[in-house]
């Protein structure tokens, strides 16, 4: 029987296990928006950095001579990126959470934070660090 009573709302379709279809009410969510640009590589050398230490400490690599032999490295490639770890915590965070990187030129050389990395007193890193990116934020002075 038809009564005269319609009633309209927005459904769509995903692919649920095994291929299968399932049916949602409501309009289907916005694909969120990826942010445009690449991690900087000082970043991405910072958290391999990082991994590379836990892998060593956890005992799941014997030392860092393994870990070159395994990424088929050498040993001083390995060495340079480990030793991203004798920078003062504030300058490795703000290393990891520098801003995406548009072009082709990055803010921040891999071979200037080397030679921050190489100086052992914390403080004249800082100012190393202020120096190069032109900032005080993210390396705080103590």
């Amino acid at each position: 029987m038809n009564d005269g009573v319609t009633i309209d709302f927005k459904v769509h379709v995903t692919t649920g296990q095994f291929g299968s279809r399932v049916l949602h009410a409501g309009e289907r969510a916005a694909p969120p928006e990826v942010p445009s640009g690449r991690v900087p590589r000082i970043s991405k050398l910072m958290a391999l950095a990082i991994r590379f230490d836990d892998l060593v400490r956890s005992g799941e690599m014997a030392d860092f001579a393994d870990i070159a032999e395994l990424g088929q490295v050498t040993r001083a490639r390995v060495s340079q990126i480990v030793n991203l770890l004798n920078l003062a915590p504030d300058i490795q965070e703000a290393l990891l959470f520098l801003p995406l990187v548009a072009g082709e030129h990055e803010a921040v050389s891999e071979r200037a934070v080397r030679f921050i990395a190489a100086e052992p007193d914390w403080a004249r890193q800082r100012a190393a660090w202020r120096s190069i990116t032109g900032a005080t934020a993210g390396a705080r002075t103590r």
